[in-house]
């Protein structure tokens, strides 16, 4: 059985009118049952995918920087 954790965090935001309306013609649309659950669940999605995209692009840049390294490194090639 999934347990929940207990939610007693808070997070305030200031938002145009404009993105206020648009915020919840998209929570209408998307079947939530609360505004609340809408926002933790796209803000939620958005995070993981920037967090994701971060840890691609210094994976990639980390394997870049071995790469070079061991094509212009001095060290002869290992037996094989």
């Amino acid at each position: 059985m999934e347990t929940q954790s207990r939610k007693n965090e808070r997070i305030d935001l200031r938002v145009t009118l404009e993105e206020k309306k648009m915020f919840l013609k998209a929570h209408r649309i998307s079947g939530d049952r609360t505004f609340s659950s809408f926002i933790t669940r796209v803000v939620k999605a958005k995070s993981f995918e920037i967090i994701e995209e971060n840890e691609r692009i210094l994976a990639s840049e980390r394997d870049r920087k071995i790469f070079f390294d061991a094509l212009f490194s001095d060290q002869e090639p290992n037996q094989t």
